[in-house]
C-alpha cells in the first residue's frame, strides 16, 4: 500500500504530466493579451477618425456648457436666457446696421461717370421714394442737392468729389445748413459704402435739406473768399 506521502507524490506527478495550466507571469499573459487583441476583427467596428474627433469636441462642448451654467446665476436656465439676449442683440444690430462689408470705399465718389441734371436726379429719387426703396433714394437724393449746388455756382464743378468733400465745401459757403450737410453725406455713405439699409425718415430729411439749400443764397462775402482761394 501507499502511504499518504506516496499519493500525494502521485497526484503531483499526475498534475504536472495531464493538461492542466500552470501559473504564466504577468509580462508575458500581458504580451499575448495584447497581441491577441491587436487582431483586426476586433476593431470592425471602431469609430473612425473623424468620429473620434467629433466625440472630444460634443464632450468638450458638454464640459464648456456645464461649467458657464455652474458660474451662470440661475444655472443651466439662466444661461439659455443669456444665450438667447445675445442673439437677440446681435440679431437687432444686424437688422438696424445691415449686413457689414469688408471695405469702406471712402474714396468713391459722388457722381460716377454719368452726368446727368439735378431735376434727372430729384425725379429718379421720387421714383424710388414712391416704390419704398429708401437706400437708392437717399443716394439719388444726396446727388441732386449736390448737382443743385453746382448749377447755381455755389460750388465749382469738379470731377471726382465725395459726398463729403461736397458737404465740406457748401457748409463754408452756408454755415447756417453746414450741421445738415455733414449729416447728409454720413448717411449717405452708410447706405451706399457701410451696407446700412436707409428709411423714410432719412429720405425725408435729406429732401427737406435740398428745398431749403435751393431757397438759400450763399454770403456774397464768403462765395468771394472762396472763388478767390480756388484762384
Amino acid at each position: 500500500m501507499t502511504g499518504a506521502g506516496g499519493t500525494t507524490a502521485a497526484v503531483r506527478l499526475i498534475r504536472a504530466g495531464g493538461d492542466i495550466p500552470v501559473d504564466t507571469s504577468r509580462v508575458p499573459a500581458r504580451e499575448a493579451a495584447r497581441d491577441e487583441l491587436s487582431d483586426p476583427m476586433y476593431h470592425e467596428h471602431d469609430p473612425n477618425l473623424l468620429e473620434r474627433g467629433l466625440d472630444r469636441f460634443w464632450d468638450w462642448v458638454g464640459d464648456l456648457f456645464a461649467g458657464a451654467a455652474g458660474a451662470a446665476p440661475g444655472g443651466p436656465l439662466g444661461l439659455v436666457v443669456l444665450v438667447l439676449v445675445i442673439v437677440g442683440l446681435g440679431a437687432a444690430l444686424w437688422w438696424r446696421l445691415g449686413t457689414p462689408r469688408g471695405t469702406a470705399h471712402l474714396a468713391e465718389t459722388l457722381f460716377g461717370d454719368t452726368a446727368r441734371s439735378a431735376a434727372d436726379h430729384r425725379a429718379t429719387a421720387a421714383a424710388h421714394a414712391e416704390g419704398r426703396r429708401w437706400t437708392e433714394a437717399v443716394q439719388e437724393r444726396m446727388r441732386a442737392l449736390v448737382r443743385s449746388l453746382e448749377d447755381r455756382a455755389v460750388l465749382g464743378p469738379r470731377p471726382g468729389r465725395t459726398a463729403d468733400e461736397a458737404a465740406a465745401e457748401a457748409g463754408q459757403l452756408m454755415p447756417a445748413h453746414a450741421d445738415r450737410l455733414r449729416a447728409a453725406a454720413r448717411v449717405f455713405d452708410e447706405v451706399t459704402y457701410g451696407g446700412r439699409a436707409a428709411d423714410e425718415s432719412a429720405y425725408l430729411t435729406l429732401r427737406t435739406l435740398d428745398l431749403d439749400l435751393e431757397a438759400t443764397k450763399p454770403s456774397p462775402a464768403i462765395t468771394g473768399a472762396a472763388g478767390d482761394a480756388a484762384g
